[in-house]
């Protein structure tokens, strides 16, 4: 598996609504990494907001991002 981000929308509740590049959509979940160390800094709604695509997948300005792999296969189908 190589899935690649190429478009994300910030919603509210902390999730995200990706495009990967093979056309699949889905809706990623954030709340669960709010409370983990280097993610604790996304709990600032207009800094979550900032998410941008880099390298494939998701990324803040800081540094934080997560395995396009993990988004992936923890995303909620998008109905």
């Amino acid at each position: 598996m190589n899935p690649r981000i190429k478009s994300v929308v910030p919603l509210d509740q902390y999730r995200l609504a990706l495009i990967f590049l093979d056309g699949t959509q889905g809706i990623y979940d954030c709340s669960n990494l709010l409370s983990f160390g280097i993610f604790s800094e996304l709990q600032n709604v207009d800094y979550f907001k900032q998410v941008k695509v880099l390298d494939g997948t998701v990324s803040w300005p800081h540094g934080q991002d997560i395995c396009p792999d993990t988004l992936f296969e923890d995303r909620k189908i998008k109905k």
